[in-house]
């Protein structure tokens, strides 16, 4: 760049208002959306059912210790001694449960 070009300033790509941009829809639905708790807490309920009932021990467990400790996929194997992709394929195998069972809750 030349030192005798002058530098425009950015130009932002949406106005502000109340700190936020105009067009930030998931700002406005957690301001003026309806209260979910009901739902989400009939999704909890369900969700510790369909785990208990419907997933094998080894996949409750390595859901648990994915989805609520937060452990990697690699960790996981290394901890349980099993290979990475057996870890991974247990987990899909998990959500696809999860997934035909949950579908229905709302």
């Amino acid at each position: 760049m030349s030192a005798t070009r002058s530098r425009r300033p950015a130009r932002r790509a949406a106005a502000r208002r109340n700190n936020e941009f105009v067009g930030d829809m998931a700002a406005w639905e957690q301001d003026n959306g309806p209260d979910n708790g009901s739902e989400m807490a009939r999704l909890r309920q369900n969700m510790r059912k369909v785990r208990s009932a419907e997933l094998t021990p080894r996949q409750d467990e390595m859901v648990h210790l994915y989805y609520d400790i937060g452990l990697s996929i690699p960790r996981i194997a290394q901890q349980l001694g099993v290979h990475k992709s057996t870890v991974s394929r247990t987990l899909a195998r998990a959500r696809v449960k999860l997934k035909r069972y949950l579908q229905y809750s709302f």
